[in-house]
This record gives structure tokens, C-alpha cells and sequence, in this order.
């Protein structure tokens, strides 16, 4: 039987990428940080809203379809809760959606949520040291409304996805450059290997026989590495 301590355990487990060497998948992170949110604030519902810094691009992740609904179209139109915890970096405090106040700063975004039961509304960025990807909404209702512990909590489980992600960005990096220079490697040998090969076959400097490899790689409008390729493997004999 599984404890309410353990279950806890269980959650920041699974909202750090878990325990698997396989690369974290950011839709499933994402929505069980909407999921896990919910649960452990009390709140009536959580959306989570993904954006990189930087382009109009985003993605959505909620406990129920209408915070979804509600989350991305704030995004969309660039006004609400979401989008101006993402922009700014900086947490919204616990907002009435039924004040004069939020009305005038977001109407649409008002109008929607009131009829969606939404109450209150509050957003935690998921920010690193040097970026916000996004941002958590956490929406109240009269039945569930949103508590200071719910805030420091979302904040809390905001923050162990955010690590998680952008540990597994950089290490996405990484292997895209680590990559990037095993190719380069592989082709500047197989280069040097036709160098070679030219230069015995045609009694030549290896400035020289470099020289022939790239002439006829640009007249005949080939990348340098495929002629070097077929010039070791016999197939083209310069």
C-alpha cells in the first residue's frame, strides 16, 4: 500500500524525468506537472502553458479541457495570466476574476473563465536562471480556492519540471554538437584518405592532389566529401 509520503516521493520523482537513461519527453512532463499541480494545490484546475523565449510559438498542457482552452487562447491573443507570467518572468499573484480590476486588464480572458467556473486565477513561471519557458496557472473556484501553501507548492513543482527540461535541453545540445563534430571528423578523414590516394596515383603534393578534389567537386557541383568517398572506394579515378 502506497503512503501519502511515498506518493509524494513518487511525484517529484516522476516530475524530475523520473529514473529512465531514456530522453525525458516534455509533453508527458508537462502534463503531469498540470496533473500533479491540481492534486497536490487543491485547485480547481491548472494549465501549464510551453513557450520558448523568444517566438510566438507555444503548447498547452491542463487538468481539464476548458483551463486548457482557456490557457491557449490567452496565449494566442497574448493577454491573461499565462502569458504575462511567461513574459515577465515574474509570479502573479492570487487575482479575483469577479473585481473591476481584472476585468479591465483582460475581458476576454475574464469573461471566458467566469464562465468555466474559474474564481481566482494565479501563474508560477517555469524559469531558470537565465530563462522563463513557460508558466503555470493555477485557477480557483468558491469550492476550491487557491491557498498560499497551493502557491508555494505550484511554485515548487514548477521549478523541479523546469530543471528537469532544461537539463535535458543542454543535453539534447550536446548530442546534436557531438554529432555535428563525429561527422565533420569522419569527412575531413576521408578527405585526407583520397589525398593520399591521389597524390600516389598521380605523383602529387597533398596541396596538389587536394586542389584536384575540390576543382572537380565545384565543376561537377558535388559536396567534397562524396567525391573523396568514391575516389578511396575506386569508383572515380581523377
Amino acid at each position: 500500500m502506497t503512503t501519502p509520503r511515498q506518493h509524494l516521493a513518487d511525484i517529484f520523482v516522476e516530475l524530475a524525468g523520473g529514473n529512465s537513461a531514456m530522453p525525458i519527453e516534455p509533453a508527458a512532463l508537462l502534463t503531469a506537472l498540470a496533473a500533479h499541480s491540481r492534486e497536490l494545490a487543491g485547485a480547481r484546475a491548472c494549465g501549464v502553458l510551453f513557450a520558448s523565449a523568444g517566438t510566438g510559438s507555444g503548447e498547452v498542457y491542463a487538468s481539464e479541457d476548458g483551463a486548457r482552452e482557456l490557457v491557449l487562447d490567452a496565449h494566442h491573443r497574448g493577454q491573461g495570466p499565462g502569458p504575462h507570467c511567461r513574459a515577465t518572468g515574474i509570479p502573479l499573484p492570487r487575482t479575483d476574476l469577479k473585481g473591476s480590476a481584472a476585468r479591465h486588464r483582460w475581458p476576454h480572458y475574464v469573461t471566458r473563465a467566469l464562465a468555466l467556473g474559474y474564481t481566482e486565477v494565479a501563474a508560477r513561471p517555469l524559469r531558470g536562471r537565465d530563462q522563463v519557458i513557460g508558466a503555470l496557472v493555477l485557477f480557483g473556484s468558491e469550492e476550491a480556492p487557491i491557498t498560499d501553501e497551493a502557491l508555494a507548492l505550484g511554485q515548487s513543482l514548477a521549478d523541479i519540471v523546469t530543471i528537469a527540461l532544461l537539463r535535458e535541453l543542454e543535453l539534447d545540445r550536446s548530442r546534436t554538437l557531438t554529432g555535428q563534430l563525429e561527422h565533420a571528423l569522419t569527412s575531413r578523414v576521408g578527405i585526407e584518405q583520397a589525398k593520399g590516394v591521389l597524390a600516389a596515383q598521380r605523383s602529387l603534393s597533398l596541396d596538389e592532389a587536394f586542389a584536384m578534389l575540390r576543382g572537380h567537386a565545384r565543376a561537377r557541383q558535388r559536396k567534397l566529401t562524396e567525391v573523396a568517398r568514391d575516389v578511396v572506394e575506386g569508383r572515380l579515378v581523377l
